[in-house]
C-alpha cells in the first residue's frame, strides 16, 4: 500500500492509502477525489486523468510508453517533464509518498 497525496488545482490536498496493484487513477476514483475524471476508465484512450507529478518523483516513475505520450498531446497544458496519466501509474510500495497535482481542468 502506498500513501499518495493528490492536490487539487486550488491547492486542497487529499492524502490516501492506495492498495498495491491499483493505479493512481483508481485510487483517486475510489476515494472520491475531484479533478481526475478518467472518462475512458483507465484504457489510456483519453487524457482526463492527467496530473503533474512532483518534481522529485519524475525520475522515480517508470518511463512513459508511446500510448501515454500520444494521449498527453490532448491534455490541458501538458508539461514535457512532469505530466503523466494516472491510469498508467501502477501502485506499489515504491510509490509510497507520491505527490500529484491536478491541472486546472481536464479535456
Amino acid at each position: 500500500m502506498a500513501k499518495i497525496t493528490y492536490i487539487e488545482h486550488g491547492g486542497k490536498e487529499h492524502v490516501v492509502d492506495v492498495p498495491n496493484g491499483l493505479t493512481v487513477m483508481e485510487g483517486a476514483r475510489d476515494n472520491g477525489i475531484p479533478g481526475i475524471e478518467a472518462d475512458c476508465g483507465g484504457a489510456c484512450a483519453c487524457s482526463t486523468c492527467h496530473v503533474y507529478v512532483a518534481e522529485e518523483w519524475v525520475d522515480k516513475l517508470p518511463p512513459r510508453q508511446d500510448m501515454e505520450e500520444d494521449m498527453l498531446d490532448f491534455a490541458y497544458e501538458p508539461d514535457a517533464n512532469r505530466s503523466r496519466l494516472t491510469c498508467q501509474l501502477k501502485v506499489s510500495d515504491a510509490l509510497d509518498g507520491l505527490v500529484v497535482q491536478m491541472p486546472e481542468k481536464q479535456i
